[in-house]
């Protein structure tokens, strides 16, 4: 039996990870908490989050939750979501300001100017059901089809300097990395809570993950 953290710092909705990864009937004790000594503790970390990464970055570091998270993302599998995928860069255009730095590359934001293939501009955000390719097999996608849809609520998307890390893309104004994985890394820009089956499939695969990519 594992202790997941759900990483709480005052950004986001949750309740909504929470209750989904208690709805898949895992033995394992799923807790929500903002204590930097309660993500120490955990065996798995995920890591959420809504809104803007300047106020992210702030939470973070007012809640002395920065370097735990460094830490965490380093030694144990951790999972991070929307938002959680963007901090986990060296910087954002959103403010400009620096991330956690755990990743190489940045966060850019869509350009809606970009026309669809009917002529009409792409809304911001990027809000909805898509599609994930899977560029490389990844334990966290294990039976989940290629080009499943999931749903996603986003403006920025990450470019990594790695083309290595990126484990799925998917097409929007530009083709963007919507996942990404390094050893026991893995994180994702669209909500697997709010993605039903395939969502929730998702995040068991998460919760039987050891850490091991390459192995």
């Amino acid at each position: 039996m594992a202790l997941v953290v759900v990483v709480d710092y005052g950004m986001g909705n949750l309740r909504s990870v929470e209750k989904a990864l208690v709805h898949l009937g895992t033995s394992d004790v799923i807790k929500i908490s903002g204590d930097p000594a309660d993500v120490a503790l955990a065996d798995k970390i995920v890591f959420p989050g809504q809104g803007a990464m300047p106020d992210c970055m702030k939470e973070l570091d007012s809640r002395r939750l920065i370097e735990p998270i460094r830490l965490a993302a380093k030694t144990k599998p951790f999972l991070g979501i929307c938002i959680g995928l963007q901090l986990l860069f060296e910087r954002s255009d959103e403010g400009g300001v620096p991330g956690l730095g755990l990743m190489l590359g940045q966060a850019r934001k869509f350009s809606p100017e970009t026309p669809d293939a009917t002529g009409a501009k792409y809304k911001v955000p990027h809000m909805g059901w898509n599609k994930v390719e899977i560029c490389r097999r990844h334990p966290i996608f294990a039976e989940i089809d290629n080009q499943e849809y999931f749903y996603f609520v986003h403006s920025y998307f990450v470019e990594p300097f790695l083309s290595e890390t990126i484990i799925g893309k998917t097409a929007y104004c530009n083709n963007f990395a919507s996942a990404v994985a390094y050893e026991n890394l893995v994180a994702v820009q669209f909500h697997p809570e709010k993605s039903q089956q395939a969502g929730l499939k998702l995040l068991s695969n998460f919760l039987n993950w050891d850490g091991c990519w390459a192995c």
